[in-house]
């Protein structure tokens, strides 16, 4: 098992911290709270020709659109590698069946369970069929290792498939929640700018990184300022389309040049990696401890009295019907590809996997404001999702019995 970064659980610190922070001062002085981070910035009016409608510039939006594109692009980043690299965890079919299957099996069973529950037992008058089912899709990369390294262990192999499993759950989850509930009307024309900015990286940059490229062309194509311009007008297209603004430096990943082999997820190895992509990283791992403690503070108030149905339909889809989905989508997947679990890995490592998927937070929280209708339902599964953290240390009981 190679060596995980410690930067990982620093981000989990910086995220419990301002979540703590906001959690008592939106209980102790509610109305401060909530002034503090929808103050008006600025007001930002597109010409009329545009269509588009004018934007309010606040904290909370601030953390949630440019700065929360950062930590997307840096898991997205992982991602991709495992995909696409010599060596990563998804290279060739077999490697990728039983995540694939983990995922989509995970993501069905979550929403099932919340329409289910939410038929049965809400009571919220705004509430129609499937209202805010897209709330548990994502799930929490950061808290997830955290809470795995304790459980498994700092070496165990687990950790490897857990991390997998979180990262497509945050990046596909909240794809769906912009197709399915978009900012504003879905303007698909807009997504013509991160085409542009990929195909204008890789000709006059990405593709100069060759092996037979002369020393001027390689350090044209190492420079990083054009990746990080280009990167702009991406996060711009998407922003401008109706997506979720998060998302919106996806795009640029697979056109900046990047090492031939993975090191595995979050790997210690990388930081001595000298390719764009890398650098790049490295670069964010300085400022993403700040985003995380910004979007605790912004978005993880979670007040105690907001307790109702929601909250019940919020842990009903991560506590039940995203780990049964988990389980069973991974072992059809299995059973498919004639290879049930790695070689490394076992029935009760799959078990514990999918307790820890039942913990959701970031993503989970961006999805609070586009799926669900303001006030008590948004503050009631926003209380869901903080006492879904108790996953961890369900999951972490649990290892020790089967230790025993």
């Amino acid at each position: 098992m190679y060596r995980v970064s410690p930067f990982v659980r620093h981000f989990a610190t910086a995220l419990i911290g301002g979540a703590v922070l906001a959690t008592a001062w939106v209980n102790v002085a509610p109305a401060s709270y909530y002034d503090a981070i929808e103050l008006r910035l600025a007001d930002l009016s597109a010409p009329g020709w545009t269509g588009l409608p004018s934007i309010t510039l606040s904290p909370v939006n601030l953390v949630s659109g440019p700065l929360m594109a950062l930590f997307m692009f840096f898991i997205g980043k992982e991602l991709w590698e495992a995909l696409v690299l010599e060596r990563g965890a998804l290279a060739g079919r077999a490697r990728a069946s039983m995540p694939l299957g983990a995922v989509v099996g995970g993501m069905i069973g979550a929403v099932m369970a919340w329409l289910i529950f939410s038929q049965l037992f809400e009571t919220a008058q705004e509430a129609s069929f499937g209202t805010g089912w897209p709330v548990p899709l994502g799930s929490d990369v950061v808290l997830c290792y955290v809470f795995g390294r304790v459980t498994f262990g700092r070496d165990h192999p687990a950790l490897h498939l857990l991390l997998l499993i979180t990262i497509a759950y945050d990046i596909l989850g909240l794809l769906v929640l912009g197709l399915a509930y978009p900012e504003a009307e879905l303007r698909m024309v807009w997504l013509l700018l991160p085409l542009a900015a990929m195909a204008l990286t890789w000709f006059f940059h990405s593709r100069l990184a060759r092996a037979d490229a002369t020393e001027r062309q390689h350090r044209h194509a190492y420079a990083l300022w054009p990746y990080v311009m280009f990167g702009a007008l991406s996060w711009l297209g998407v922003a401008l389309s109706g997506l979720p603004a998060a998302l919106g430096l996806l795009p640029m990943i697979p056109v900046i040049p990047h090492a031939e082999r993975s090191f595995g997820l979050f790997a210690q190895a990388e930081e001595f990696l000298n390719d764009p992509l890398n650098r790049l990283a490295r670069l964010m791992v300085r400022l993403l401890p700040g985003v995380l403690f910004l979007f605790g503070l912004t978005r993880g108030g979670v007040e105690f009295a907001a307790l109702a149905p929601t909250t019940g339909s919020v842990l009903a889809a991560l506590w039940l019907g995203k780990p049964l989905g988990l389980l069973i989508g991974a072992l059809v997947a299995g059973v498919l590809t004639g290879k049930l679990l790695p070689d490394s890995l076992r029935l009760s490592d799959l078990l514990l996997i999918a307790i820890l998927s039942g913990t959701g937070f970031t993503v989970p929280v961006l999805a609070l404001d586009s799926a669900l209708p303001g006030g008590a339902m948004a503050e009631a599964a926003r209380l869901g999702l903080a006492l879904s953290l108790l996953a961890g240390p369900a999951a972490l009981g649990l290892s020790r019995l089967i230790r025993r």
